[in-house]
């Protein structure tokens, strides 16, 4: 879930394929209760649960864990989540932004500095960090699903900014607040998306050395282990 395609990378590399798979399916279970209880249960009128579904599916998540995941909106209505954004540099003062969703802010804020602070970072304030990140609409796509020519068509006519095709995947940038439209127009020809997400893109990277990355690498998994996080971004470039 982590938002920065090199950490994903190494992540992948280092195995733990059960550990990771259970992570990632709670997170993802976690943002489909959310957006059913935000909004209406049918994912046809709920863009956000359509897509929180699809990234489910995409992830090979079971049927009958989708449904359960909608009906625990229903079921716990006790369990108020918030969604909160940190922001801080960890090692080598790589600007971090971590998304959480949570129903006690006191304990994920806590957590959340102790994974900084044990990595020789530090938590700063709303803006100590994102100032070096643009916010984008990102639509991601398997590419046996369209061809590069078809996509770009349709990326352009569904007013997206940009369109990047990589080895395995179309990646479409949109303005942030206007990501659903963009899908909406898209899913007229497509039917399965890998993951529909607004993403903080970094301005600049930072080049790690070899010899520093195990710290960087060691800070990124605690981050990505903790429950009450759903995403993180950074600036950090795996040389």
């Amino acid at each position: 879930m982590a938002g920065h395609s090199h950490w994903a990378g190494i992540k992948h590399k280092k195995g733990k394929a059960d550990k990771q798979r259970s992570k990632i399916f709670s997170k993802l279970s976690k943002e489909i209760t959310i957006a059913a209880k935000l909004g209406d249960k049918d994912p046809s009128m709920n863009p956000r649960l359509r897509s929180a579904i699809q990234a489910a599916r995409s992830a090979n998540m079971p049927k009958d864990n989708i449904e359960r995941a909608i009906d625990k909106s229903s079921v716990n209505t006790g369990a108020n989540f918030e969604s909160l954004r940190y922001e801080g540099f960890g090692p080598n003062k790589v600007a971090v932004i971590v998304e959480t969703l949570t129903d006690n802010k006191n304990r994920t804020a806590s957590r959340i500095r102790t994974i900084f602070q044990k990595a020789g970072g530090s938590l700063g304030t709303q803006g100590s960090a994102s100032h070096n990140f643009n916010q984008l609409g990102i639509i991601k796509i398997d590419k046996k699903e369209i061809t590069d020519e078809k996509i770009f068509e349709l990326a352009i006519e569904s007013g997206a900014n940009e369109c990047i095709s990589e080895q395995n995947i179309h990646e479409i940038h949109c303005p942030s607040n206007d990501i659903y439209n963009v899908k909406k127009k898209l899913e007229k020809e497509i039917e399965n998306f890998i993951s529909t997400d607004i993403e903080w893109i970094p301005l600049n990277k930072i080049n790690i050395s070899k010899q520093d990355q195990e710290n960087v690498i060691e800070f990124f998994e605690a981050l990505d282990e903790d429950d009450d996080v759903q995403n993180f971004y950074s600036n950090a470039n795996f040389t």
